[in-house]
């Protein structure tokens, strides 16, 4: 429990302040549906975002103390305020030609008109992150220096084949694909968006391999591993591809922006906590299949914003299908450990 003091300190803070927001706005009725709607939309953060954690983990577990601190501290603040407040309001700004101080006004006196222009541009979002998120799956699989394939000989061929620009190649592929089931004047914002998604992690990749000593291993995990400012940059990226998709999502059930940033805030915290929990606990190494489930959830994830951009897919069903693979994975985990254990003492026994 020691890793979530900090989390729960926090959520009691912010549950307050949204008790508070939803009393001046509504009385004691108010106050009781701002307190259940905030708690809802943390679960939904969590539930969307346990994957990043996982992924998180897995790049800070090999970071220094000083990159692993900043990203910890800093992150979070770029995490709970930049990407889950700030972010939205850029686009809504950006779309209208309004500063951010009116748009803000607009979000908190007419919040369904800023749901409007903030969904009208999902599209795009969800193309870009989708873009992201599909690269940082493709180069998990076709990673060929991996010792443990989950799918077996499956996942070996993929990994022994598959290469950082083919990678690349099926990423755009899919954000054509995107491309073609919008309309005629929607088609060109959302190929930009898609090919700037690839191009922001090819960047990234490029500029870690020029701070790191091992700059010519080709798989970001590698570039990235002891910590950086590309590094930084690319889990700031990677948290932002999630946290949108928890932004667009909250609107569904509320569209009080003030509640949306602190509920989706205090699930950020949490998912932070866990980051630390795996890191410190050491889970990753004892669950071995954990990172392969969070990168194959995280291209579920991938394919699934490419998709919402013609169909509406309930946030239930995204949170689930990211929650259902890491579940997997960790029974599949535990049961390599028994059947490695097992082989152990057979052969102490002969």
């Amino acid at each position: 429990m020691g890793h979530f003091k900090l989390s729960l300190v926090f959520t009691v803070i912010v549950m307050a302040l949204a008790g508070w927001w939803g009393f001046s706005h509504g009385g004691v009725a108010g106050l009781l549906q701002a307190l259940w709607i905030t708690a809802i939309l943390a679960v939904l953060e969590v539930s969307l975002s346990f994957d990043n954690a996982v992924v998180n983990a897995t790049v800070l577990r090999t970071w220094n103390d000083y990159w692993r601190r900043l990203f910890l501290t800093i992150g979070i603040l770029v995490a709970v305020f930049g990407m889950r407040l700030l972010f939205p309001l850029v686009i809504v700004a950006t779309a209208t030609g309004l500063g951010l101080v009116d748009v803000w006004h607009m979000a908190i006196e007419t919040p369904a008109e800023y749901s409007r222009h903030l969904t009208e541009h999902h599209a795009q979002v969800a193309v870009f992150g989708g873009a992201f998120l599909l690269l940082v799956c493709l180069n998990f699989l076709f990673d060929d220096e991996k010792e443990l394939h989950w799918l077996g000989r499956i996942e070996e061929q993929v990994g022994h084949y598959g290469t950082e620009g083919l990678a690349v190649m099926l990423a755009l592929l899919a954000v054509f694909g995107a491309m073609s089931m919008m309309p005629q004047g929607q088609q060109l914002p959302v190929l930009v968006a898609g090919v700037v998604g690839v191009i922001v992690y090819v960047g990234v990749s490029w500029l870690s391999g020029l701070l790191e000593e091992e700059e010519s291993d080709p798989a970001l995990g590698k570039i990235i591993s002891k910590g950086s400012i590309g590094g930084f940059i690319y889990l700031e990226v990677l948290d932002a591809s999630f946290s949108f998709d928890g932004v667009i999502g909250a609107f569904a059930i509320t569209n009080d922006v003030v509640i949306i940033m602190l509920g989706l805030a205090i699930g950020a915290m949490f998912v932070r906590s866990l980051t630390v929990f795996l890191v410190k606990q050491g889970t990753l190494e004892e669950f071995v299949f954990l990172e392969h489930g969070a990168h194959y959830a995280i291209g579920i994830l991938a394919l699934i914003m490419f998709a919402s951009v013609e169909y509406e897919i309930p946030e239930w069903f995204t949170g689930l299908s990211g929650v259902a693979f890491i579940l997997v994975s960790l029974w599949s985990s535990i049961r390599y450990r028994k059947r490695i254990e097992s082989k152990g003492h057979k052969r102490e026994l002969v």
